[in-house]
């Protein structure tokens, strides 16, 4: 992939992609509610740093999730009452699976996103799964 910008430009594009909203908490944007960009599949689980593999997340929601992946961030999220964007998350695990595919590569990647796209397909049975699909 080509060279990726500086980390406020990559958050502009994913803020004009995805929305100004958080895709954990739901919650807007704004002075209070700081938006960052956050790895859907992790540097630590070969997840590369393409804007494919990033979205916009607030920092609660950023530092909170922890070592979770992100179907079980998300499943926290929905139990909390939060409305998590699970057909976005849909959309960026299969964009980032398309990506590595065009691109090669990635081997430690594949699995844990393999992986990450089963268990969302399996629990939504729903929009999401088909949009990661």
């Amino acid at each position: 992939m080509s060279a990726q910008p500086d980390r406020a430009a990559r958050l502009e594009r994913i803020l004009d992609r995805d929305g100004r909203t958080c895709v954990w908490c739901g919650r807007e944007f704004s002075g209070l509610v700081r938006a960052t960009t956050e790895h859907v599949v992790p540097r630590v689980k070969g997840g590369p740093s393409w804007l494919t593999n990033e979205v916009a997340a607030c920092r609660r929601c950023n530092a909170e999730r922890g070592h979770r992946t992100p179907v079980e961030w998300l499943e926290e999220c929905l139990r909390r009452g939060w409305p998590a964007d699970e057909n976005r998350l849909g959309r960026t695990l299969a964009a980032l699976s398309d990506a590595i595919g065009t691109a090669g590569g990635q081997r430690r990647a594949r699995p844990y996103l393999d992986a990450q796209l089963r268990r969302l397909r399996r629990r939504s049975g729903g929009a999401a799964g088909r949009a990661a699909g």
